[in-house]
């Protein structure tokens, strides 16, 4: 699809508002997220997402939940450990350097996809094989991760939320503290 027929089969009504994506990436072809305004700071995002389903159809637009990401980690561990804790050092480390948006200039500068996505082709080869499992694609999970914790910090810049989530998720603790870390978050 063409931006702009990325544009509009990404904006839609809720409660009567309209809502126009800021930016819409496609990390791959079964994918399409958008980044739309929110509401809680100047700066603030919404994340939406469809994916390609049955007979080459699209979802609804759908919000990505911090526990729907966990789920997907999870299975990946039960599958390969010791690819996936790599994959999760790996976002713990943009985790640490992840930093709240301030300024139109740096909301642009965020949302670039060279930086959200292109910059991480070598890790998104070395992870790939994770791809074999769970719902979502190491590409979609990286953009999703980085957008969640640019969202996060963005709103709180002593977030840590995802940052708890992932440590969680690394550290291997029991599903109990996985599910209610992912589910204590509001987006």
């Amino acid at each position: 699809m063409e931006s702009q027929d990325l544009i509009n089969h990404m904006t839609h009504r809720r409660k009567g508002q309209l809502f126009v994506p800021l930016i819409v990436f496609t990390p791959n072809e079964n994918y399409i997220v958008a980044v739309y305004q929110g509401s809680l700071s100047t700066y603030d995002i919404i994340i939406r997402y469809r994916q390609k389903i049955k007979n080459n159809k699209w979802s609804n637009i759908r919000t990505p939940k911090h526990i729907h990401w966990a789920v997907d980690i999870l299975t990946k561990l039960y599958a390969n450990r010791e690819l996936t804790q790599q994959f999760l050092d790996f976002l713990i480390g943009v985790w640490n350097e992840t930093a709240a948006i301030k300024t139109e200039e740096a909301r642009t500068e965020a949302l670039n996809i060279d930086l959200l996505l292109n910059h991480h082709k070598q890790e998104i080869e070395r992870y790939n094989e994770l791809d074999d499992y769970g719902e979502y694609s190491i590409e979609f999970l990286i953009l999703l991760a980085k957008l969640l914790m640019i969202m996060e910090k963005t709103n709180y810049e002593g977030a840590y939320m995802f940052g708890n989530l992932l440590h969680i998720l690394r550290e291997g603790q029991d599903i109990y503290s996985i599910i209610s870390t992912a589910s204590l978050s509001r987006h």
